[in-house]
């Protein structure tokens, strides 16, 4: 309904009988018919986060060129941050920024610099291009939001498409900066191969693939610059057509729990791939996996003596079909000898025949980009600048959270194990996250979440470690196995453990308070009820629904019965302490409850003992229970 208010009729000043327009930012998109609209308006975070990546790279190439970029509502965010001491890293990073700023000043009796604002064009700026434009709603958004912007071209291969780009260029009032161009995006890009022709930034948005289009972008854009790309075709690089991504990217998918992760590793693997040839490399500055598609920011340079660490920078993969555990192969390897490095090809496998924890065999997939995926220090410049002018953009929220995640993920630890993945290869109750994650840390490995995946768990720790605290919480819950196969070893719970793990909640482990659920466009902080709310904070119902929620089913032999039992950390007591009740009322119920529970028993040992129907005296103590 907010989008539909959004879009105004043709009565409109300005617009011909038919048009219609839709609202996103600053920029108002024509359409020649309500018909022909083609506007996604889940890409409206991707549009909002790629002008804020875009904003502070733009802040920092421009500041070596003398020129310093203002943006609306930005002065606010200046002198609230001056005001506050925190200790954050993203506080300290945002309150450098006047001191640059000062810094420019300073320097400014001796060399001038020069003021961009919004909208204007300017002749020291960046060159932007958009391949792959569409109705242009991109290219008219950057030109109105973006400060800094010497020319954009606005490419597209359709005619209509182009003249829509050129009636919304002239409808915005950014012609002066906007140009429309009708022509194939990799000719556009192939042409721009000199050194004076490339262009700074360089966005691809296709629909599908934009594996025919790599190629030429690695050529087009700048020393130092940006490359936007947008994969869509997640089913591909997902794991479901592993022939198709290594026809694509060069690489083979697997069908995994980390495929998004992966996926991210594919296209940046891809991407350097195609630069090396060049003798060129690529610096990864943000990637991320949201919704259905994957986007990532990267950074361009030329250098040979680099470019011989490419090979270093990619590995094989080995994923266990049994349970799941993952292994990487450097493709190459490096040493150091002096002041000289010398390379040489990298030695394995690192796994054997069969998998060591569960004796299945392995699937080899890859290459795949081994190194960080993220620039920290560039995310929480982009982070600050956010935070610090939340109207800018309607989705600054979720960016706040996704940019949050990314900077408390562990850099150097590729993929990421699903912890409900682990509890469902040995049929058993899940622990809590962050009793798992308080495990690893009282074993003395580093621990984190990801964006990509609302369960994962990315750790320094072996497969082995993860698979010993599964059998110390089976063997300290007396968890119900099923369906067990007893060649597995990795299920034979007889074993005992090589270490007893402390599966206890540190009450201190706080570190994601601003991590928000990916799927929610809303902050939702990381907080355990037990820990960070007061008792008798939370309603009764509220605390009866979460542990109904709770509960889980055992399958009974012979019979297609669910018997549902509560865990005695959820009884009745339990849920009467987070109630907001007097304790004389407290007192009745819990003396009432005493009170069930004897009758309980006492008609079970009455039902036992009668003549009844075995199906019968199933049911009655199903029901006494």
């Amino acid at each position: 309904k907010r989008r539909e208010r959004e879009r105004t009729s043709s009565t409109e000043p300005g617009l011909l009988p038919g048009e219609t327009v839709v609202r996103e930012g600053k920029a108002a998109i024509l359409f020649p018919s309500a018909n022909e609209v083609f506007y996604n308006p889940v890409q409206e975070f991707n549009r909002d986060l790629t002008c804020a990546v875009i904003t502070e790279f733009a802040r920092e190439q421009l500041a070596q060129r003398g020129v310093r970029i203002l943006i609306p509502g930005e002065k606010d965010r200046v002198v609230v941050r001056l005001s506050k001491e925190k200790n954050g890293n993203v506080d300290q990073e945002t309150s450098e920024q006047p001191e640059n700023e000062q810094q420019m000043e300073e320097e400014g009796d001796k060399k001038e610099f020069i003021t961009a604002s919004v909208g204007e064009r300017c002749e020291q700026g960046l060159r932007v291009l958009e391949g792959l434009a569409a109705s242009g709603l991109r290219s008219v958004r950057f030109a109105l939001e973006l400060p800094g912007l010497k020319s954009i071209t606005a490419n597209d291969y359709s005619a209509k498409a182009a003249a829509l780009i050129a009636r919304n260029a002239q409808h915005n009032n950014v012609s002066h900066i906007l140009q429309a161009s009708q022509r194939d995006a990799s000719m556009v890009m192939y042409e721009a191969r000199g050194r004076k022709e490339r262009y700074d930034v360089i966005d691809l948005d296709p629909y599908g693939s934009p594996s025919p289009f790599l190629d030429a972008a690695v050529q087009a854009v700048s020393e130092g610059g940006l490359l936007c790309i947008t994969c869509t075709d997640m089913a591909v690089m997902a794991g479901n057509s592993g022939e198709t991504c290594y026809s694509k990217y060069g690489s083979v998918s697997i069908k995994s729990k980390y495929c998004h992760e992966m996926a991210l590793r594919i296209i940046l693997h891809s991407l350097d791939q195609r630069a090396a040839v060049y003798q060129r490399y690529i610096e990864p500055l943000l990637s991320v996996s949201v919704d259905f598609y994957i986007r990532v920011f990267v950074r361009v340079k030329t250098g040979q003596a680099v470019v011989k660490n490419s090979a270093s920078k990619q590995a094989l993969l080995y994923n266990c079909v049994g349970c799941g555990a993952f292994h990487l192969q450097r493709m190459g390897k490096k040493m150091s000898q002096g002041k000289h490095m010398k390379y040489s090809a990298a030695t394995g496998p690192p796994v054997g025949p069969s998998c060591e924890h569960c004796g299945q065999r392995h699937q080899l997939g890859g290459p795949i980009w081994a190194e960080p995926i993220h620039d920290i220090t560039f995310v929480q410049k982009v982070l600050g600048a956010v935070s610090g002018n939340p109207t800018r953009f309607r989705t600054s929220k979720r960016i706040e959270g996704v940019l949050s995640m990314v900077t408390e993920e562990l850099q150097d630890i590729p993929l990421y194990y699903v912890l409900d993945h682990l509890s469902s290869t040995v049929h058993c109750n899940t622990p809590s996250m962050l009793q798992f994650r308080s495990a690893l840390l009282h074993a003395g490995y580093s621990v984190s979440l990801s964006h990509a995946c609302k369960n994962a768990v990315k750790s320094d720790a072996p497969a082995e470690v993860l698979w010993d605290i599964i059998r110390c919480w089976v063997s300290d819950h007396h968890t119900l196995l099923k369906g067990i196969n007893n060649i597995c070893k990795v299920t034979r719970l007889k074993v005992p453990c090589k270490w007893r793990y402390r599966l206890l909640k540190l009450r201190q482990f706080n570190a994601y308070k601003n991590v928000c659920d990916i799927t929610n466009p809303e902050i939702l902080h990381e907080l355990h009820p037990r820990e960070h709310i007061t008792k008798g904070a939370m309603p009764c119902c509220a605390a009866l629904e979460k542990r109904k929620s709770c509960c889980h089913a055992v399958k009974t032999r012979g019979a297609r019965k669910h018997l549902f039992i509560y865990e005695s950390r959820f009884s009745l007591l339990t849920i009467l302490m987070d109630s907001k009740v007097s304790k004389s009322v407290f007192l009745i119920l819990f003396l009432a409850s005493l009170l069930c529970i004897s009758l309980s028993l006492s008609l079970i040992q009455i039902i036992s003992s009668s003549q009844l129907h075995q199906r019968t005296v199933f049911q009655l103590h199903t029901l006494c229970l």
